[in-house]
């Protein structure tokens, strides 16, 4: 029996041309569909007023909780311990409804919990995992600094003083998502004993910590970013990443976040075509829908060849983490690719609707200016386009 040439391929219709979520397991599969429900319920409704406003509540909490994806990737103290293409796959879905929902979770559970349970000793694991798997304690990752981005490697001006049992750290942080209201922020400071970066959990209401959210943002408005001002902020020793004592360190956990990033990105081209194929059946002009328009058709044919070359690279990626291959070079070539064909789809996505498309209420625009966030954080397209070539030639450009 001949199938109808002009059926509606149903992962087409949701960004998922070559099934993907059906090389994960029934039961996680289970989970993916539970988190499409939970967004339906707790985030959809209420991003596009909370983009406008540069706002975020955490009314989410309770049923988040419930669906236990928080440090999903990781294993022990409670961890769900999901694959990695699991928790790629997840990422994706939460950024295909809300990039800035995506960026809140991926910073709590994937770099706060990550510092910790990549870098930090058993009894540091066992005290803070669990509550910040709980949601009783929320994270930040303070590793930029306002006049070093991408080059924190060799330029981190942040200082951390030996002075008995405590440190004493001063220095400033930029774009620190979470942090106006995390409970601890793990802060990344250079070691003035022995010139190497470590790593230290700074609590709430610190004495010499002050934070100052960034305003005027016109990409993921929802997170709250923060200016971290650091003025001899001391911290007991037992506040030390115990496993943390170099940059070499802090790159393992940028390494598999690095990946996150690159699949937050997929899910915001997703999140796109989405909108822009959902208008196109809609929208009429000449008395048919634009969708069976040439030139609107080559669009999303584009955007979603742009999406699933990307999934794919991104399975490739999960299955290199959970073997533990995974090479910084390897993160880096995916979130940089990711990320710029993520740009391009959502330009056309915006392309697809006209002038429509500057209209929040038609999802485009937000996904469009989102896109931008994402292709420079986590490392640059630059910088990372010089990490996979250092590995291809042998030679390092960076100065």
């Amino acid at each position: 029996m001949r199938s109808n040439p002009d059926a509606v391929d149903p992962g087409a219709a949701i960004g998922d041309f070559y099934d993907l979520a059906g090389m994960v397991p029934e039961e996680d599969r289970a989970l993916l569909k539970g988190v499409r429900e939970f967004l339906a319920e707790h985030v959809t409704p209420r991003v596009d007023d909370h983009w406008a406003h540069a706002t975020y509540d955490l009314d989410f909490v309770p049923a988040i909780r419930e669906l236990g994806i928080t440090g999903m990737q990781y294993d022990g103290h409670g961890c769900p311990s999901h694959s990695s293409l699991t928790s790629g796959l997840v990422t994706m879905e939460l950024s295909r409804v809300d990039p800035s929902f995506a960026t809140l979770l991926g910073v709590h559970g994937g770099l706060a919990v990550g510092s910790i349970m990549l870098c930090g000793s058993e009894e540091q694991k066992a005290a803070w995992i669990p509550p910040m798997l709980r949601w009783d304690t929320i994270g930040a990752f303070g590793l930029t600094e306002p006049d070093v981005g991408s080059g924190v490697s060799r330029g981190l001006m942040t200082t951390a003083r030996r002075d008995g049992d405590d440190w004493v750290i001063d220095g400033a942080k930029k774009w620190i998502g979470n942090a106006t209201f995390a409970d601890v922020i793990v802060i990344w400071g250079r070691d003035t004993g022995d010139d190497q970066v470590k790593g230290f959990l700074v609590e709430k209401g610190s004495q010499g910590l002050t934070t100052e959210k960034i305003e005027g943002k016109v990409a993921l408005r929802s997170v709250q970013n923060a200016l971290i001002t650091l003025d001899g902020v001391r911290v007991p020793e037992s506040h030390r990443l115990q496993n943390a004592s170099s940059f070499r360190d802090t790159a393992r956990v940028l390494r598999l976040t690095r990946a996150g990033v690159a699949w937050s990105s997929v899910g915001c081209a997703v999140g796109a075509y989405e909108a822009a194929r959902e208008y196109a059946m809609e929208r009429e002009q000449f008395g048919r829908p634009i969708a069976g328009f040439q030139l609107v058709q080559d669009l999303l044919s584009k955007m979603l060849a742009n999406i699933t070359a990307s999934q794919a690279l991104g399975a490739r990626l999960a299955a290199l983490q959970d073997d533990g291959s995974i090479t910084d070079q390897q993160a880096s070539l995916a979130k940089m690719y990711c990320t710029t064909r993520t740009r391009e789809t959502v330009s056309w996505a915006r392309e697809v609707m006209g002038g429509n498309g500057i209209l929040l209420e038609n999802k485009v625009a937000r996904f469009l200016v989102d896109s931008e966030a994402l292709y420079s954080y986590e490392g640059t397209r630059e910088v990372n386009s010089l990490i996979v070539a250092r590995s291809i030639t042998g030679i390092s450009a960076f100065v």
